[in-house]
């Protein structure tokens, strides 16, 4: 059985804060490629919900409402989703590792 992947607009915005981060802080032609890798990275590790997003970690006590962890670098990003149905995955936000929340 295969998912459908969906973003909330929530997790849209957070993906443009995260990308916007990275691009304010470059100074070099390296540090530009850092934020395309990065975005790269997350939006590759989502595609794996299409499979089997029960294998995820749960992210409270509502076993559909889980968490996608985004190695990177020396930290990464986590995705937080919810699984709406037999069929559908929506992600509903996403964060770097070392902020205190979801925004």
């Amino acid at each position: 059985m295969s998912f459908v992947v969906r973003y909330s607009q929530s997790a849209r915005d957070d993906l443009a804060r995260l990308y916007e981060y990275l691009l304010d802080r470059a100074t070099t032609a390296e540090d530009l490629d850092l934020a395309e890798r990065a975005l790269a990275a997350i939006t590759g590790a989502v595609e794996s919900l299409k499979r089997s997003p029960f294998i995820y970690r749960k992210a409270e006590d509502d076993p559909f409402l889980r968490e996608l962890l985004v190695p990177f670098g020396s930290s990464g990003y986590v995705a937080l989703f919810e699984i709406e149905d037999a069929t559908t995955v929506t992600i509903l936000a996403v964060r770097h590792q070392l902020e205190d929340d979801y925004h």
